[in-house]
């Protein structure tokens, strides 16, 4: 007996170990297409579903592209409403691991196995990806393979088997797959070990189920646990997501010796009939909930309410129809440039505000807004490149060129606030404290920097001689605390006033604001340079707004 335990916790291990980490490797893998995927979620609730269900298959955990979507909620990629529709999709895709288990994948997990570590020890680059995808895809179902095994003595045990396959209570099995899904994180696990069971014959469905219907409840303990550190509107789909189970369960439950029936119906075997009582449940939920996301989101609201900003992912102003007409394009790039500097100003705000009191959810927020600068820097350099393809004055020309390098020195803005918010990290994970001087003048010198960057998006609205005077003037300013302020760390240093760890942080923090504020004077020299005219457009941006 003791072999045999020892046997499932092997299993159970080696089935946790191999879910987070493919998870976290098809989300390092796929975050680069994550914003092709949130611009076809944002369409309509369908496209957020398929989004979801396509996401949670390559990452096997519902629970992981639930948190992901929490996070871009949170960070304004995404709007409220439209993550439900990837929610309802989460759910569903997590039944295919069910299902795989069903089809006896656990038998040949072992080849995954080799096969996976050959790819990552001979392959290279891609297949070395490969391969270790593979090996962690291996290592879950070879834990479920465990799990079944050790499952087997259970045969031996008339107890048992009588007590498993004789009709329980259905709360005390729906309590058990709640608490046990809450606990793992997740309602692969405990449905997982049912398909198991059942393919021993040592489980009916009219103890299965409850158990299922309990499990996807469960789950929304990882959404729920999250939550806590995310602001109102991950709250509100961590919320949603409760809120959608719950009501399933309720109706399940209500109608549990039906649902049987139509289990019993569409197959005769224990583990299948649990695979597609975990598919119906959250697709009969997705089917329904598709169609009332509208009245369903105004709903949530109710219970918290409050404003939150979204971010569009995509540009504003870039219509393709001014593309023949450059003065009213470049209008249209102006008004988005203005829109990317205010995005890195709120970046490095938010990075700043990590160095007095560090948070995980802030830090996620600037650089989910990174992706943001990124592809809004993209798509203004295609932009300026169909305006380049037509004629242009020479004093248009220029404009164009001025603003090719303001998108630049914008996203370049944006990078070195991501550098802050993760030298701000790594100082809250090292305890590398700062001296009370030393938080003085970087608050100082933040502030500047911050001033700086408001002064220059106001070069966006006109040229104004005097601003652009003001940030040159600050920039000197800044060049000359920042160089105090690091012989006066040296000082400290060499004294031993201050911690070792925290040294280079803190010169590393100066350097990428020095670098930021750098950007605001070449905006602001470019801004010199061009004719007073170029800003003297009121007649064209009232039809651009048009």
């Amino acid at each position: 007996m003791t072999q045999h335990i020892f046997l499932f916790l092997a299993g159970l291990a080696l089935f946790l170990l191999g879910m987070v980490k493919l998870s976290e490797q098809m989300q390092s893998v796929f975050s680069s297409r994550i914003r092709e995927y949130i611009r076809i979620s944002v369409r309509k609730p369908f496209y957020g579903l398929i989004m979801g269900l396509v996401t949670t298959i390559f990452f096997q955990s519902s629970s992981a592209t639930t948190l992901l979507t929490m996070g871009l909620v949170s960070a304004g990629l995404v709007s409220f409403y439209h993550s439900l529709g990837i929610i309802l999709g989460a759910d569903i895709g997590t039944t295919l691991t069910i299902q795989l288990v069903v089809w006896k994948v656990t038998h040949i997990s072992p080849i995954f196995l080799i096969g996976g570590a050959g790819l990552y020890f001979i392959g290279k680059d891609r297949l070395k990806i490969v391969g270790e995808a593979l090996l962690y895809f291996g290592t879950i179902f070879y834990g479920l393979s465990l799990i079944g095994q050790a499952s087997v003595p259970l045969k031996d045990s008339p107890v048992l088997t009588s007590y498993f396959l004789t009709p329980q209570r259905p709360i005390m099995g729906f309590s058990i797959g709640l608490v046990f899904a809450a606990i793992v994180y997740g309602s692969a696990i405990p449905i997982s070990m049912l398909v198991m069971l059942g393919m021993q014959g040592l489980i009916s469905i009219d103890n299965a189920l409850p158990v299922v219907i309990g499990a996807n409840v469960g789950t929304t303990a990882t959404a729920l646990t999250g939550s806590i550190a995310s602001d109102i509107n991950g709250k509100r789909t961590a919320l949603a997501h409760l809120i959608f189970k719950v009501s399933g369960a309720l109706v399940s439950m209500i109608f549990l010796t039906q649902f049987m029936g139509v289990l019993r119906v569409a197959s005769s075997n224990t583990a299948q009939q649990v695979a597609f009582g975990h598919f119906i449940f959250n697709f009969a939920i997705a089917a329904i909930s598709i169609f009332f996301l509208g009245p369903f989101s105004r709903f949530v609201l109710r219970i918290l309410p409050g404003d939150h900003e979204v971010t569009p992912m995509w540009p504003e102003y870039l219509n393709t129809k001014y593309l023949g007409e450059p003065r009213l394009a470049l209008v249209c790039v102006r008004n988005e440039l203005k829109r990317q500097i205010v995005l890195a100003e709120k970046m490095c705000h938010t990075a700043l505000e990590q160095y007095i009191k560090f948070r995980n959810s802030k830090q996620r927020n600037v650089m989910y807004m990174e992706l943001v600068m990124d592809n809004l820097q993209s798509e203004i350099t295609k932009y300026l490149w169909g305006i380049s393809c037509g004629a242009l004055s020479v004093p248009l020309t220029k404009q164009l060129f001025v603003y090719s390098s303001f998108a630049y020195d914008i996203e370049r803005m944006g990078d070195r606030s991501v550098n802050l918010a993760e030298l701000a990290e790594h100082k809250f994970k090292r305890k590398a404290h700062f001296t009370a001087t030393a938080n003085e003048e970087l608050h100082s010198i933040g502030m500047l920097v911050l001033e700086n960057l408001n002064d220059a998006i106001k070069l966006f609205d006109k040229k104004d001689i005097d601003v652009i005077r003001i940030i040159m003037e600050r920039e000197r300013r800044i060049d000359v605390k920042i160089k105090n302020a690091i012989e006066a760390h040296l000082e400290r240093f060499y004294k031993k006033l201050c911690v070792a760890e925290a040294g280079p942080i803190y010169v590393d923090v100066l350097v990428n604001l020095e670098r930021i504020s750098d950007h605001c004077r070449l905006i602001a020299q470019l801004t010199n340079e061009l004719e007073q005219d170029v800003f003297d457009t009121a007649d064209v941006q009232s039809m651009v707004d048009r």
